[in-house]
């Protein structure tokens, strides 16, 4: 019978460090009555108290691997879950398109419908929001984000293409929550006005 029944959809949350886009993909996960993942629950209880890396490199190596084992993890668990016809919202950072690839070549290959949701906040606003976060112990994520942890993310960041967002039915997201039309979304992207992660 569950093979039957129409599989939930899976939602992957993107953005920049800073974007809010733990705090959307709450709010998107009650609206469409979704299972939430969330790489930081995952990484905060299971890894970030026993590192001891101290440079944004050792500590982005360090983190990767783990957050790699963490996100095999939740394919796992949505693989049992979305054909069940339960929805998901995967919030696992997805800063590169490799990234997003591996959750949605993965979808694809079973069948499995895929929305990406680019919460798109310019850099500036983004580091005031780390500031803040960072002012109240983390804000849930588990550690404080220098500067210098911030500028190698900015590095690593690489925003959704016209075409990544067309294959995913991507929507853009603005710095206040609210969705862009699609349509709006692929236009900005072509014309240089979404996104940091270029420049």
């Amino acid at each position: 019978m569950a093979r039957n029944r129409q599989a939930g959809c899976l939602h992957l949350i993107a953005g920049g460090t800073g974007a809010g886009k733990t705090t959307y993909a709450k709010a998107l996960a009650s609206r469409e009555h979704a299972l939430l993942l969330s790489i930081d629950d995952w990484m905060g209880r299971l890894f970030w108290p026993d590192t001891k890396a101290t440079t944004p490199e050792d500590l982005g190596t360090w983190a990767h691997e783990r957050a790699a084992r963490c996100t095999a993890q939740m394919r796992e668990a949505l693989g049992q879950t979305l054909p069940l016809g339960l929805s998901a919202v995967a919030d696992a950072g997805f800063t590169t398109r490799a990234d997003r690839a591996a959750f949605s070549d993965w979808a694809a290959a079973l069948g499995l419908p895929v929305r990406l949701h680019w919460v798109d906040v310019e850099a500036g606003t983004r580091w005031q929001r780390v500031e803040a976060r960072n002012a109240a112990g983390g804000g849930g994520t588990g550690f404080v984000v220098t500067a210098e942890m911030f500028a190698y993310m900015e590095g690593l960041w690489e925003a959704p293409e016209a075409a990544e967002m067309a294959a995913l039915d991507g929507i853009r997201v603005d710095a206040s929550g609210n969705a862009v039309s699609p349509e709006k979304a692929v236009s900005g992207i072509v014309e240089g006005r979404g996104g940091f992660g270029h420049g």
